[in-house]
């Protein structure tokens, strides 16, 4: 079968074949900023994570020297202190080194402890966040 016009059907594929391509093209920068995003969320989930585990860290560390509980309490404080005399600081000192090496130097630590129980905060900069607050805190209450 002839067709009376075949002239006007020149280019057509090509057309075709270079839409498809933008069209992919698109798809293809979306899945790199989905990867982006995931990876982004994917670091400030193992921080909170991190954060949870040195929580308990300093935590069993308390319930083991539970005789000296007054000694753990500690301001906030960004600055490994030197290695004091005893258990208490031994393990202060090992639990800011923890937290800044795995979450930034700027990473920070809090103890308050009573009678019968002890508060945990966790301070660090989550500067890779997704639409959030950057300075980040986690708060752990135990009974000891």
């Amino acid at each position: 079968m002839c067709s009376r016009y075949p002239a006007n059907q020149r280019g057509v594929s090509l057309i075709e074949v270079l839409v498809s391509v933008l069209v992919l093209s698109f798809g293809l920068l979306g899945l790199a900023a989905l990867q982006t995003n995931a990876l982004r969320n994917n670091q400030s989930s193992f921080q909170r994570t991190v954060a949870v585990m040195l929580t308990y860290y300093i935590t069993d560390a308390i319930r083991i020297d539970r005789t000296n509980i007054a000694s753990y309490s500690m301001g906030k404080t960004c600055t490994v202190p030197s290695s004091g005399s005893g258990l208490a600081p031994s393990n202060q000192k090992k639990w800011l080194e923890a937290i800044q090496s795995n979450m930034g130097d700027t990473a920070c630590g809090q103890i308050t402890c009573n009678t019968n129980d002890c508060t945990v905060t966790i301070f660090w900069n989550d500067e890779r966040a997704i639409g959030g607050r950057t300075e980040q805190q986690l708060e752990m209450r135990t009974r000891i």
